[in-house]
């Protein structure tokens, strides 16, 4: 027990101490070119409203673009390469109807990234994430069973953190 309550706590020491996006990631300022060879990027898996990789597929997708900048010529071409990586059931339908819109009105719907992750998260977020993780954390359902250790602490700490929790007493009580 001992050595899960050490393990648990250095996670949590990594999960409360997480540091801010380095200046470079959190603006989005224009590129400057590599002097050097910069490496092949990975894109985005491809998106089928899974719940389970949606805040990834928008991390991957901003990363890209923030390496990438100089693909982007305007604002409307990074929404429309981030939904060429939609590829299933309401997915492709809410793409669909975004470019109806845009052919009935004449402009794209969504002229900023900013306002593409807000109706992503719209779309693809469950509407009430934050209270099913703090209930399944609150519930009695949530334990170990025939995991790894470190398989359950990992699904610990991301119900934690989309909890919200910090408090090492409460996580402890949780844990």
């Amino acid at each position: 027990m001992q050595l899960v309550t050490n393990t648990l706590s250095q996670h949590l020491v990594l999960v409360t101490n997480f540091p801010p996006l380095p200046p470079v990631l959190a603006t989005s300022s224009p590129a400057t070119p590599c002097t050097y060879a910069c490496p092949k990027l990975s894109s985005p898996l491809d998106f089928n409203r899974d719940y389970s990789i949606r805040q990834a597929f928008l991390n991957s997708c901003a990363l890209y673009i923030c390496l990438a900048l100089e693909q982007f010529s305007c604002k409307e071409k990074k929404i429309l390469w981030a939904l060429t990586f939609f590829k299933g059931g309401h997915t492709v339908k809410w793409s669909k109807n975004l470019f109806c819109q845009k052919v009935d009105t004449r402009c794209f719907p969504i002229q900023a990234w900013a306002d593409f992750k807000a109706q992503f998260k719209v779309q693809f977020f469950l509407v009430n994430a934050e209270a099913d993780v703090v209930n399944t954390l609150e519930g009695t359902s949530y334990h170990q069973g025939t995991q790894m250790v470190e398989d359950y602490l990992n699904g610990f700490q991301l119900l934690i953190s989309d909890a919200g929790y910090t408090n090492p007493q409460t996580l402890i009580v949780k844990f």
